[in-house]
């Protein structure tokens, strides 16, 4: 199993920046790739970020040039470093682990954006 905890949401202005962290213990060598979804009240989950083993990176229309996701290999870390931000980031941030059997998710972070 693959065990996810993120942190570092809370509340800030548009404009502001906030990152993001997903931290994963476990089964890390059976993880392919890792995600980063938002759900904002009222509406779907969707995809944010992308990053697979590799490293390649693919974003969400909505937040390019805005967000950037990375990772941290030594810390089993990943990041989601959210610039430029908007209230309608204001969401649910979701980390996922895209495993060879199953995905695992974390339990989430709040991140609200005010106007």
């Amino acid at each position: 199993q693959v065990q996810l905890v993120e942190s570092g949401g809370g509340s800030v202005q548009a404009g502001g920046s906030l990152r993001l962290s997903c931290a994963a213990s476990g089964s890390i060598w059976s993880v392919n790739a890792m995600g980063w979804y938002r759900q904002a009240l009222g509406k779907q989950r969707e995809l944010v970020a992308v990053i697979t083993r590799g490293g390649s990176t693919n974003y969400a229309d909505s937040v390019k040039g805005r967000f950037t996701i990375s990772r941290d290999n030594a810390k089993n870390t990943v990041y989601l470093q959210m610039n430029s931000l908007k209230p309608e980031d204001t969401a649910v941030y979701y980390c996922k682990a895209y495993g060879l059997t199953y995905d695992h998710w974390g339990q989430g972070t709040q991140v609200t954006i005010s106007s």
